[in-house]
This record gives C-alpha cells, sequence and structure tokens, in this order.
C-alpha cells in the first residue's frame, strides 16, 4: 500500500508540472559535459553488445535523455509513469516510442534489454520498496546487459537514506556504497561510479552520483 500511495502521489504531481518541468530540463544536457560523458560510456558499453540491443529510459520525462541515447545510436525508447510526461515526449519526439508505465512492474519481456538507464527516477521509491525495482531491472535486462543509474548521494555511510525537499514529490538521497549493495544482491555487478561534487551555483549542496553496473 506504502508502494501504490507513493507512485500515485508522485505520479499526479508530475502530471501537475509536467509542461514547466519540460521548459526547464528538456535542453539540460547541453549545460552538462560530465553527464553527456557518461551516457556516451553508457551507449558504447550497450552497442558492444551487439545485435541492436534495445534500452529503456525508465522515469524518462519530457523525453529528452530518451532522445539523446537515440542520438548516440541506441534503440532507445521511454516509459514514465505521468501520462502527461508521456504525452509532452510523444509531442516532441514523434519518432520514439514512449510508454505509461511503472518501474515495479514493467510491460518487458525478461531478458528483452541491452540496456537500462533510470536517471533520478528511484529517488521518489520508499527505501523499502527499492529492491523490487532493482529485481525488476535486472529481470528485463538481457546476460551482459548494462544498468546506469543516477541519483543524488546522502551525507555518508551513516545515512544510507535520507528524505531531501525535492521540489515536485518526497524524495531519497542513497549513500553509493549502499545502493551498490543493494544492486550486488539483485544480481547487477558494479562497474564503475562517477560522483560530481556540488557546485556553488547547484540549488541543493548534494553529490550527484551515477552507477554503472553489469548483468552476469
Amino acid at each position: 500500500m506504502v508502494e501504490h500511495d507513493a507512485l500515485n502521489a508522485t505520479r499526479e504531481a508530475y502530471d501537475a508540472v509536467a509542461p514547466e518541468y519540460a521548459r526547464l530540463f528538456s535542453g539540460e544536457l547541453r549545460n552538462r559535459p560530465l553527464d553527456r560523458a557518461i551516457l556516451g560510456a553508457f551507449a558504447e558499453l550497450v552497442s558492444a553488445g551487439g545485435d541492436a540491443p534495445q534500452v529503456a529510459d525508465l522515469g524518462c520525462g519530457p523525453g529528452h535523455v530518451t532522445a539523446h541515447l537515440r542520438e548516440l545510436g541506441l534503440s532507445a525508447f521511454g516509459v514514465d509513469a505521468s501520462p502527461a510526461m508521456i504525452e509532452l515526449a510523444r509531442h516532441a519526439h514523434p519518432d520514439l516510442r514512449f510508454d505509461v508505465g511503472s518501474m515495479t512492474a514493467l510491460d518487458i519481456a525478461d531478458g528483452a534489454l541491452g540496456g537500462v538507464l533510470s536517471r533520478w527516477s528511484v529517488i521518489h521509491t520508499p527505501p523499502t520498496e527499492l529492491p523490487a525495482i532493482l529485481a525488476e531491472f535486472h529481470r528485463v535486462l538481457a546476460p551482459g546487459g548494462h544498468l546506469l543509474i543516477g541519483f543524488s548521494a546522502s551525507d555518508g555511510p551513516s545515512h544510507p537514506t535520507q528524505v531531501f525537499d525535492h521540489t515536485v514529490a518526497p524524495a531519497h538521497r542513497w549513500w553509493p556504497d549502499h545502493l551498490a549493495a543493494m544492486l550486488h544482491e539483485s544480481g547487477l555487478a558494479e562497474v564503475a561510479r562517477t560522483v560530481r561534487r556540488p557546485q556553488p551555483t547547484d540549488r541543493r549542496q548534494f553529490q550527484e552520483v551515477h552507477l554503472l553496473a553489469r548483468k552476469a
């Protein structure tokens, strides 16, 4: 019930702000060279699997990162719980596929994907429910497939999770080692990580973390 309530609340919150969110963030990658580099490395690793593997951008929002993945040569599609976000994504990128869906129960066959991108999309998940979502990521990835997951770091190992004042919906930060251990328990081995330290101009003074993991 907690997860169901959280999902509904998050969906409704993002539906309400979808146009403004798209206006603010659709061009964000232009000013984020490190993020572009991480996405480029992810794309290269996924493409090395051959046979044009599909990649799901989970929590795709208005679709700008999904479109970037396509520009990097991936067969990418987006999934988001917010129908309003999906409507905006389809309008902005009519040549791409976007589906309404939940990370808790993806309408994707077992082992169908060469890559999963979860970029700040798990932050609204109650901590007790995150293992089920990571298990779902593992299920849809093919052997050798890669997951790239982005999130904000908590303040230290004594704070494995922390709630923070996200503008749209209640959200959580994670200590990177704690989340990496959860990935390992789900059958996803960490390959690499990046940590971007907060800059003086950042609204929130949190470290931004990307974990790259591989399904054995």
